[in-house]
C-alpha cells in the first residue's frame, strides 16, 4: 500500500451502499436495520410456480425520501 491510502477498509451493508449510490444521483435515502420492517417478515416468492428451490436472503431495506416510492427491499435469490 502507498502512504496516501488508508490502512482500514470501512465495512458497509448493502443498504448503505445503495444509499451512497442514490445520493450520487440526487436521491435522498436512508438505510434501515435488517428485519425491522413489516415488509421483511412476509414470504418473497411462491414455491408453486417455479422449478428452482426457494432460497432467498434478506439484505435489508432502503427508505426513500421525497418520492413516490417509500421503501425498497433488497433480497438475494440463489
Amino acid at each position: 500500500m502507498h502512504d496516501s491510502e488508508p490502512d482500514t477498509i470501512p465495512l458497509k451493508t448493502k443498504p448503505e451502499e445503495f444509499c451512497e449510490f442514490l445520493e450520487k444521483i440526487g436521491i435522498k435515502a436512508e438505510a434501515k436495520e435488517i428485519a425491522t420492517d413489516e415488509v421483511e417478515k412476509a414470504d418473497y416468492y411462491s414455491g408453486y410456480f417455479t422449478k428452482t428451490p426457494i432460497m432467498v436472503t434478506n439484505k435489508g431495506c432502503v427508505e426513500l425520501k421525497n418520492g413516490n416510492i417509500d421503501l425498497v427491499q433488497i433480497i438475494q435469490k440463489g
